[in-house]
């Protein structure tokens, strides 16, 4: 086992090793391991004190910002309150200056009372209780020894827990699953709490003990859980249930919210009574001493627990569970399941879950009844795909004005708030939506951000920005206001519109931009200069070009709106930026300003090009030309390029035939649409440690992150239209991305896009080529 051990971030201890109630479900005291009748009844002061003094040990050592310690038992309360302040007090102590301290207790609430409630309020002791449903449901299990109900005592827990002086402690339910219980009326009873959270566990079994299934039926536990899930659907999700919320999260590409799913290593060690320092004590249910260590809390630091075998095999991800496992598409949600529902001796761990059928269920049923309502739309509609990256920049700009909290100084507070004032018209609120579309924006936000992340100074050109910026959306919505911006060594650039030269070469200095219907003066110590709404080239201005129309011929850009596509057909209308400051984004150098006959020589062989994807890949290059926007020469390197920017820019190298340069257009222009995509829409997921050999990589290349398989297939699929030899593998490619465990709902949206392409079918169903529902569903 290879890596760091993960360090403990929670620690379960037992401050009480009997119970009051005879739960003939319970691991502690009806499995397999039986240690629980050497142990202490009630821990000692002694076992709390070097507790806390080697989590304090461990919490510095690592730097941890949070610990949490969970009280624990048997039952926890059966150790009196005397008992538990000594604890509490212990862990506050040791942990003040380290670490934040995150105490909780899980009870059966049998002896809860306001005494208890006020001493966990005193050092917020967040309390969670068990209950498994109605009266019925939890007398199942939940009774004392002489048979006894426990529902009406649990029930007044609840509700003592519920009052207004107490409600901030509530952690919530703990049901254990019996499906020999009505779903619905364990859901109704557990909702009618109104609880913070519900959690539904599955009976701990191993391979040696199986679970119980009265039927037979191997996904009996799935057909339970998915009928609370209908239930659950049914009234709102009135209560977060942190089985359903980890399942979408990990769909979707997020992390497991629980111990019993996913991959995330464990990070928690059990204290006995007794000091003994164990493995995670839902083991017990495996064999005796199954999680034992051999270590305790007096000689021994958690450290070294960390390091131990038994732990370790618990915090090797992907690499943990089994080979069946490993093949699976639903890994990543289910994680193998719970580490003791593998056991099957004389083999040990190394098996799929004993639940493994149920997991599998569960997962896709919840997948396939939430996967339109998840799904992102961008993956289907360009139009949402533009929206939701201009919802990106606006956010973007917002973090950056919080993150400068103050210190933009005067000139980017002035800006902001003529950025309001702009925003405030309709005619400014386009204006400026033109602006913060120009891919170079992103740039510009993205290097602010990081400079505010690292703690060094933004100030100068990433400051005076954000004026330029708004001065250009006023020019461009024609609004009288005066925007204060500065010029730099005698220049101005206003982007999406051009370079003004206020000064000489050198000169820094105010400025003040003022729109007219004519076009904007500029006015400088120096004196003011006005330029005329589409004016060329001239001693004090240089326009942002475009080239447009059928033949891409060169045109003069002028103050006015910047339109994404010339008419209906597919050649776009594009933005020349050759002046843009956050033009170098890319992996070559950004030319210099073009001359006229470059620019003419330029266009002709993109024009080429163009024609040639248009009559190839038609639906492709109408796409293009509907989301491309900007182009900026490069001095070098390959014919197209992709940087750090936002949506709708290439970087583009003169010279090679039209048939070069169409397919350097189609690759980049696939290449920046997925990539704007994976900023919106969750792909993949990008733990755990997947590798996957491309059907078209030579055998002596290492295996490549889905990441790049994913990448490198969307690309293929397009340029496959276009030259059919880059199809050869993708079939098999696509194959390996729908069984592969980081598919999320929108990678599998998207893979369905990629088949239906290569099929010959992508196309107008539905808005802007968007398939219906019923077509979704179909795919799926």
């Amino acid at each position: 086992m290879t890596g760091p051990a993960v360090p403990f971030r929670e620690i379960v201890l037992k401050v009480h090793s009997r119970c009051d109630l005879a739960c003939d479900h319970c691991y502690v005291y009806e499995h397999a391991d039986q240690s629980w009748r050497t142990r202490p009844k009630t821990i000692s002061d002694h076992v709390v004190s070097r507790t806390a003094q080697r989590l304090a040990e461990h919490a510095r050592t690592h730097a941890l910002p949070s610990v949490s310690v969970i009280l624990h038992g048997g039952e926890p309360l059966l150790a009196g309150p005397a008992r538990l302040r000594r604890v509490c007090e212990e862990f506050t102590s040791a942990l003040v200056g380290i670490a934040e301290l995150d105490l909780r207790i899980h009870t059966n609430g049998l002896q809860l009372s306001p005494r208890y409630l006020d001493l966990f309020d005193e050092f917020d002791v967040k309390v969670g209780i068990s209950l498994d449903g109605d009266r019925a449901a939890n007398d199942r299990h939940r009774r004392y020894a002489d048979g006894r109900s426990s529902h009406p005592l649990v029930l007044k827990a609840v509700e003592l827990l519920r009052q207004d002086r107490y409600r901030h402690l509530d952690l919530g339910l703990l049901c254990t699953i019996d499906i020999a219980n009505d779903p619905v009326a364990v859901l109704d009873a557990l909702t009618a709490l109104e609880p913070p959270l519900i959690d539904f566990l599955l009976p701990h079994a191993t391979w040696d003990d199986p679970p119980p299934r009265p039927d037979g039926c191997p996904t009996a536990y799935a057909e339970w859980l998915l009928t609370i899930f209908d239930r659950w659907q049914e009234q709102g999700r009135p209560v977060p249930v942190r089985l359903f919320s980890s399942v979408l999260s990990t769909l979707s590409g997020g992390p497991s919210l629980t111990e019993s799913l996913g991959l995330a290593p464990t990070d928690l060690v059990v204290v006995e009574t007794d000091g003994q320092l164990e493995q995670v004590d839902s083991l017990k249910s495996a064999y005796e001493g199954a999680a034992a260590t051999g270590f305790d809390v007096f000689t021994h630091s958690f450290d070294e627990v960390a390091a131990h075998p038994g732990v370790r095999a618990r915090q090797l991800g992907l690499a943990g569970v089994s080979e069946t496992c490993r093949r699976c598409p639903v890994v990543r949600s289910c994680g193998g399941g719970l580490y003791t529902h593998r056991y099957r001796s004389p083999g040990g761990f190394d098996n799929p879950s004993v639940y493994c059928a149920d997991l599998a269920a569960l997962i896709r049923g919840i997948e396939d009844r939430t996967a339109a309502a998840t799904e992102s739309p961008a993956v289907r509609d360009p139009d949402e795909l533009l929206a939701d990256q201009q919802d990106l920049t606006r956010t973007l700009l917002a973090a950056l004005h919080d993150g400068l909290d103050g210190s933009g100084g005067e000139a980017w507070e002035t800006a902001w708030a003529l950025a309001a004032e702009v925003e405030s018209d309709p005619a400014g609120q386009a204006g400026l939506d033109v602006v913060l579309a120009h891919p170079y924006t992103r740039t510009w936000l993205l290097d602010a951000l990081e400079a505010v992340r690292a703690g060094r100074p933004v100030e100068g050109p990433p400051v005076e920005r954000l004026a330029a910026s708004v001065a250009a959306a006023a020019v461009h919505a024609g609004l009288d206001l005066a925007v204060p911006v500065a010029h730099r060594d005698g220049r101005l650039f206003l982007p999406t519109l051009g370079e003004v030269r206020a000064g000489g070469a050198g000169e820094t200095g105010p400025a003040l931009v003022r729109a007219d219907g004519e076009g904007f003066t500029v006015h400088t110590e120096g004196g003011a200069l006005h330029i005329a709404r589409g004016e060329g080239e001239g001693p004090h201005w240089s326009p942002v070009r475009r080239l447009g129309g059928a033949g891409l011929v060169h045109v003069a850009g002028g103050p006015g709106p910047v339109q994404a596509a010339d008419g209906p057909g597919p050649v776009p209308t594009l933005v020349l930026d050759d002046l843009d400051p956050y033009r170098t984004c890319f992996g070559a150098p950004a030319a210099q300003r073009l001359s006229p006959s470059a620019v003419d020589a330029w266009s002709a062989s993109l024009a080429a090009a163009w024609e040639l994807l248009a009559e190839t890949v038609p639906e492709q290059a109408a796409e293009a030309a509907a989301v491309l926007t900007t182009l900026t020469p490069l001095a070098g390197g390959e014919a197209v390029q992709t940087g750090r920017h936002g949506y709708g820019a290439l970087g583009i190298a003169a010279g090679g035939d039209a048939h070069t340069l169409a397919t350097a257009l189609l690759r980049g222009f696939r290449r920046t649409k997925l990539r704007a995509l994976a900023e919106v829409a969750d792909l993949y997921a990008s733990d755990g440690s997947w590798d996957h050999r491309m059907p078209w990589q030579e055998e002596r290349e290492e295996p490549v992150p889905f990441s790049r398989l994913l990448s490198e297939t969307y690309e293929r699929v397009g340029l496959g239209l276009f030259a059919p030899r880059f199809l050869a593998g993708v079939p098999q490619a696509l194959d390996m991305i729908e069984e592969a465990a980081e598919t999320t709902v929108d990678g599998k949206q998207l893979l369905a896009v990629m088949r239906k392409e290569i099929n010959g079918t992508h196309g107008t169903s539905g808005r802007n080529g968007c398939t219906t529902d019923a077509e979704r569903a179909a795919m799926r």
